[in-house]
């Protein structure tokens, strides 16, 4: 068995790593590949290209970049911030924990975009958790600040990384398929999306309670 196309991996690890231009890191590690496997380097530039060409419709969703922008500027924050004050009980290990279940439930049921850095968290969620740490714990210190807003991207990596493979018809579900399938183990996707359940729960479960015991820190040190 030829080992070498492998080697696409460890160019993403190390590039990632330096801390290089993650495009360029991802190109790299494509032509890598191919041509290790024994592809023509034209035949690599043609497969990218076409790939590129056939789901040129995602650069659509830059035109959400604007839209979020003008809400910001007209107070989206803000305005989340106040609801979340105005709700009694609200708490950041609750909040999160809810969009946690939420991101979950919607990329399991194939609705990954919902969510998402730019559209949910930056403009909702991560005001929204740090005004209810403020509200619960009093003012944060800077690095405590950062730290809910960070909490807040992880929640949303987390509930869609393995919420998504519950949808049997996800792109990484179909991956997975064809690496069994050529290994010799012939799985259809239904049954690769029920098995990924019970690692979602877990996933749930596990950074669940690390939300929660980050909230109760943050409880800690205000005091």
């Amino acid at each position: 068995m030829n080992y070498w196309p492998l080697a696409g991996i460890a160019i993403v690890v190390i590039g990632f790593a330096l801390r290089f231009n993650p495009l360029m890191v991802v190109v790299g590690a494509a032509l890598a590949t191919g041509v290790l496997a024994g592809l023509d380097l034209v035949a690599v530039i043609e497969a990218l290209g076409k790939a590129f060409n056939d789901n040129r419709y995602i650069s659509v969703t830059w035109i959400i970049l604007p839209v979020i922008g003008l809400l910001e500027r007209y107070g989206l924050q803000q305005r989340a911030r106040t609801v979340i004050e105005g709700m009694r009980g609200a708490t950041m290990g609750r909040l999160l924990v809810i969009y946690l279940a939420f991101r979950q439930l919607t990329a399991a049921l194939g609705m990954k975009d919902i969510g998402g850095h730019p559209q949910a968290v930056r403009p909702l969620v991560a005001p929204m958790a740090e005004a209810a740490a403020e509200k619960t714990h009093g003012d944060l210190a800077e690095d405590e600040r950062e730290k809910v807003k960070a909490m807040a991207a992880a929640t949303d990596n987390v509930g869609l990384f393995f919420g998504e493979d519950i949808f049997f018809a996800i792109a990484s579900i179909l991956l997975i398929q064809g690496v069994f399938e050529s290994a010799g183990y012939p799985l259809t996707p239904l049954q690769l999306s029920v098995w990924a359940i019970p690692t979602a729960i877990c996933a749930f479960l596990i950074h669940g309670s690390r939300i929660l015991a980050m909230d109760r820190r943050l409880g800690r040190v205000a005091r």
